[in-house]
């Protein structure tokens, strides 16, 4: 048993013809930054006891050599607010930028294509 993925060389020799790899990083690097804002301009909960802890926790990581950026609080109990409990309705914050994010994230890569 075994995956096959076909295409693949057509798609490098597209990316090497039209983008180069700097291009990608900087569109992954631009796009969690401004990932990163939204999520920290959402994180304002109004109900129940706000420090702005988990708003100060979210954090933009970009790793894979810059491939790869992982925007997103790091308080243990930052789900509790997006989601809420039984007691607290939800204020979600993550989930929101992320939506909005995403097209445009996935424009700009387009864009690299053409």
């Amino acid at each position: 048993m075994g995956v096959r993925i076909t295409g693949t060389d057509t798609l490098v020799g597209a990316l090497n013809k039209r983008a180069t790899l700097k291009d990608v990083k900087n569109v992954v690097k631009l796009n969690g930054s401004e990932l990163q804002r939204s999520m920290q301009r959402n994180a304002v909960f109004t109900r129940g006891y706000s420090t702005g802890a988990t708003k100060r926790s979210i954090q933009l990581k970009i790793s894979d050599n810059g491939f790869t950026a992982k925007i997103g609080p790091t308080t243990e109990y930052a789900s509790y607010p997006e989601y809420g409990t039984r007691y607290a309705p939800a204020q979600p914050y993550v989930r929101p930028s992320y939506f909005k994010q995403k097209p445009k994230f996935l424009n700009d890569m387009k864009r690299l294509m053409k």
